[in-house]
């Protein structure tokens, strides 16, 4: 059987949570699988910033790489239904879309789609009015109609997909993502701990923010629970508590300006650390630096920074909303995301006392185990026999 794999989202070379998916899912489902022939269909005009020499281990699998322009690619995907990405490719009996993009397959071909989240659905207003637009041409909601088979990434994915776009419950698999396997506890005495630490100029004692700088992840939440944690710290003269940092990393997103406004008129503006942007090879060595990880979304389709974080023993604080509680379970400390006041009492119910803390990074370790991305790739290749035999 002949797999095309659309691997666009490579193109620019990020490590963004689709990123992350799409590479570690085919690194293992690679390993797993020598019998099927897979061609990874790549497009773009200017030069890939992504390196395919991995994909050269295994024989069974090839890059069929094109040069035009990104746009009229998706018009004619758009308005004309053409070309066919199986004909592309020199005929495949599956095409396998790991998110959603222009596409268009041969009626005789069978499609496999992922949906990491609808969040664009629920909160457009979180989005920039390109992406939107971006979101209405693309038409999720016909991708889902056309597929033979819906990969949702969480069961709170798959119930969006059921109540808004009526997907039939048979067509829909839930298949969990997984954190890669470099996130892990490191000794306190790595050398390279102590360079990261010395690079970021990090503090002693932190709660930890990582992901990206957007409304979306309630980071002005964060900053105002942290005002008040500090403000009872003052009020209870408790120094200890007083030497706590806030550290926010993370690449600038959409409408970022309230968030950096927030922090600047903060009365412990000189205590919250910024950091633009974190190398992929350094979070896991900031992850075991931090003290707490907050991570307090107002939607999340799967969620990769609280699960990475719990399999570097770091405690977390999440949202009780969309999947992550089903990424936590009951691993972590849940909160209201609306609701700041939840987030401060959080802090200090977690700093005041040792034994949860303790509780909470083992239960974090143990948690996170069940996040396999060997399992992610022995569901996927299940769905790529059945749709063969049927």
């Amino acid at each position: 059987m002949k797999i095309a794999v659309d691997v666009r989202c490579l193109a620019d070379g990020r490590r963004t949570g689709v990123e992350e998916y799409v590479l570690n899912l085919l690194s293992n489902l690679f390993q797993l699988d020598k019998k099927n022939q897979y061609v990874l269909f790549l497009n773009s005009w200017r030069e890939v910033n992504s390196d395919f020499a991995w994909i050269e281990k295994y024989p069974n699998v090839s890059l069929k790489k094109f040069h035009w322009s990104n746009k009229i690619l998706n018009l004619f995907f758009w308005y004309f239904h053409w070309p066919k990405i199986d004909q592309l490719v020199g005929g495949a009996e599956i095409v396998f879309l790991p998110n959603i993009i222009f596409a268009s397959v041969s009626s005789k071909t069978k499609l496999v789609a992922t949906i990491h989240d609808l969040s664009f659905e629920y909160y457009p207003e979180y989005f920039s009015l390109k992406r939107r637009w971006w979101h209405i041409f693309v038409n999720p909601r016909k991708i889902c109609q056309r597929a033979d088979k819906i990969i949702a990434v969480s069961n709170s994915t798959k119930d969006d997909l059921l109540n808004l776009y009526r997907v039939p419950s048979s067509k829909i698999e839930v298949i969990y993502n997984a954190g890669d396997k470099k996130f892990r506890v490191i000794n306190r005495n790595n050398e390279k701990l102590i360079q990261t630490k010395e690079k970021y100029s990090l503090p002693y004692k932190f709660i930890l923010y990582l992901g990206t700088v957007e409304p979306r992840k309630n980071i002005v939440g964060i900053i105002k629970a942290y005002n008040q944690f500090q403000s009872w710290a003052q009020k209870t003269e408790n120094e200890e508590l007083q030497k706590i940092r806030l550290v926010i990393a993370g690449a600038k997103g959409w409408l970022d300006e309230e968030i950096y406004k927030e922090i600047e008129k903060s009365k412990f503006s000189t205590k919250i650390k910024i950091i633009d942007f974190i190398p992929d090879e350094n979070k896991e060595y900031v992850y075991n630096l931090a003290s707490l990880f907050i991570y307090p979304s107002f939607f999340e389709g799967f969620g990769f920074p609280p699960l990475e974080a719990m399999q570097c023993g770091l405690p977390v604080i999440v949202s009780n909303n969309s999947s992550l509680p089903e990424i936590v379970g009951k691993a972590g400390i849940l909160i209201e995301a609306s609701k700041p006041d939840e987030i401060y009492r959080a802090f200090k119910e977690f700093f005041l006392n040792q034994k949860l803390q303790e509780k909470l990074k083992e239960e974090g370790l143990r948690q996170a185990k069940k996040f396999q991305w060997s399992e992610t790739a022995k569901k996927t290749l299940a769905i790529f026999q059945q749709l063969k035999n049927k």
